[in-house]
């Protein structure tokens, strides 16, 4: 029993239900208990633009019409109607969820002179489909007029239109204008072709080119600090989207995202081999164009470079990224039902804000949760020395701690490690350093020996003092006693002393933790009550020391922990 720390697998389920518990406070729900541990060592966060990184309030701002070679501004009132709005409603959805779509349907009702929504008919629809992707509408009146509409990509209309090298030249540069300024801008078509022969594909219409719509999403007002809190963190932020790579580079502009003003856009990406797109997504930080096969590449090879991948996303086709990240993040409002089922996390309020609070909590499990296992080591090796020592050097008395002993203190021991260290705070610069390398161990000898040395040095003060008394002639009950009192003695002060292996007790000591001075509270009531009130003494054969005794306890307990602070001392100055 006294070998075995049991606590240690515990302290794990723990840590990792309760941070779950936390987490769900903060408005993100946890899917993978994993993902907690797994966020700590975040070194990259891929995200989308529209909704994560903006408002996903689209504004309509410009149509150009391509038959009059006009561009209309809709930031300046009174709107004006035009065909291109027009058929751009007719391929939108009746009952639209899509904020582009309802601004279309917005606009279309304020110009129109005659709503016509009401005398057509919806008889079929081919979804959004493509690289890149357009969709197209089908309506029919009862006169046997018909509309046919589509929207979309701009390079997905252009191909299926009648147009001279001249004319695509012409609306690429009205496209680029337009994504320049942080637009999301859609081309509109229609076509005349007998509804009653449809094709089965929407690639194979062959369409009338009518304008291009154009759209602001505005950048969230807290988005450039989320950036700032994510940078100052260590952790590398990549925006992945479908936009254009002028409208990627725009918003970057806005939010102050790091980049050196390369784009790479999904066709690039999917024509890269493995190795070239390693090296290439070191440095670049925007992403365009992009679509599920591509965002997946990148993850790869991100992951492949060592990085440990955050990504969040909302539609259908994230699902295989969202799965391969190592930190697949949905949003909850907007996010696709795949989408929230492929990811590890699930931000409820959609606001990228939580996932600084989510990483910032990672950490906090990851530092608690090291710091309970090292209290662990450090304290079961005092117990079991104790056991086994005096019975391999011969000594006088050899049974110092029965089962009864162990027992008991394996249940003081068990809530400090999983009651205290859960509860402490996140270390002031723990936000202010890199992330962790996902290969460190908690098992590791680096990671413990500094473990294996303070329990081996309470052993020595716990048998030290023991020894002391036994050769001065003191009974066994009396010294199993002073052992006994010494090792709950360091206890306290190891409980203490570990709340941080950087910062001194003097700093740990403000820290807000309302369970230490409950469970040392706890802790000393018991260790008074087991040495002093009768009962209590019968069961573990102890007996009531004096004062100068548990003074010598407590001087022994407090030089066999407290040197730790000398070496927290050093560890300051060398990294100052």
């Amino acid at each position: 029993m006294s070998v075995l720390p049991e606590e240690i697998p515990v302290a794990f389920s723990t840590f990792m239900a309760l941070g779950a518990y936390h987490l769900y406070k903060k408005k993100v729900i946890v899917q993978s208990p994993s993902a907690v541990e797994t966020l700590g060592a975040a070194s990259v966060i891929c995200t989308d633009k529209t909704g994560t990184l903006t408002e996903n309030e689209m504004e309509l701002s410009a149509i150009y019409d391509f038959s009059s070679d006009k561009i209309f501004d809709y930031t300046k009132v009174p709107f004006s109607f035009n065909n291109v709005l027009e058929y751009a409603m007719w391929a939108s959805e009746i009952a639209p969820f899509d904020a582009m779509e309802k601004a279309i349907h917005e606009v279309y009702s304020k110009v129109t002179d005659e709503d016509k929504r009401m005398k057509y008919n919806f008889i079929h629809e081919y979804p959004l489909g493509g690289t890149p992707p357009i969709m197209t509408h089908v309506f029919s009146d009862n006169k046997a007029d018909h509309i046919i509409a589509c929207k979309g990509s701009v390079e997905g209309i252009v191909i299926q239109s009648k147009l001279s090298t001249e004319q695509k030249k012409q609306i690429e540069e009205i496209n680029s204008s337009f994504a320049s300024k942080g637009f999301r801008v859609l081309a509109v078509a229609r076509s005349d072709s007998d509804i009653n022969n449809l094709p089965k594909s929407q690639l194979e219409f062959e369409f009338e080119f009518l304008g291009l719509i154009a759209f602001y999403d505005p950048p969230k007002k807290n988005t450039e600090e989320i950036l700032n809190r994510f940078y100052k963190a260590g952790i590398k932020v990549k925006m992945i989207t479908g936009d254009y790579a002028e409208t990627a580079l725009a918003i970057a502009d806005q939010i102050n995202l790091k980049n050196n003003g390369i784009v790479l856009k999904g066709k690039e990406v999917i024509e890269m081999n493995e190795q070239e797109l390693k090296e290439k997504v070191n440095d670049v930080n925007i992403y365009a164009r992009m679509f599920p096969d591509a965002k997946l590449k990148v993850i790869e090879a991100l992951k492949s470079n060592g990085e440990v991948v955050a990504m969040t996303g909302d539609g259908v086709n994230d699902g295989p990224a969202l799965k391969s990240a190592h930190i697949g993040i949905a949003m909850g409002m907007r996010g696709s039902e795949i989408a929230k089922r492929a990811a590890a996390l699930i931000l409820m309020d959609d606001d990228l804000s939580r996932m600084v609070d989510a990483v910032a909590h990672g950490r906090r499990i990851y530092e608690n949760l090291k710091k309970a296992i090292r209290y662990i080591i450090s304290i079961h090796i005092p117990i079991i020395s104790i056991v086994t020592i005096p019975l391999l050097l011969f000594w006088k008395f050899t049974d110092f701690f029965t089962p009864v002993h162990v027992i008991f203190l394996e249940l003081i021991m068990g809530p400090t490690c999983s009651i205290v260290f859960e509860n402490e705070p996140i270390e002031k610069d723990s936000m202010l350093k890199g992330p962790r390398k996902m290969s460190t161990s908690f098992f590791s000898f680096h990671e413990l020996s500094l473990s294996i040395l303070q329990g081996l040095m309470i052993a020595l003060a716990s048998l030290g003092l023991g020894y002391f008394y036994m050769t001065n002639g003191n009974s066994q009950t009396e010294v199993r006693t002073i052992i006994y009192v010494t090792l709950i003695f360091s206890n306290l002060f190891l409980t203490l002393v570990n709340r941080s292996f950087y910062h001194s007790i003097f700093t740990t000591i403000r820290y807000r933790n309302p369970m230490i001075p409950v469970i040392l509270g706890i802790s000393l009531i018991v260790l008074f009550l087991s040495v002093y009130f009768p009962p209590f003494q019968n069961i573990f054969e102890f007996e009531a020391l004096k004062i100068k005794d548990l003074i010598l306890c407590l001087g022994a307990a407090f030089t066999g922990v407290i040197w730790v602070e000398f070496y927290k001392m050093v560890k300051r100055k060398k990294a100052e």
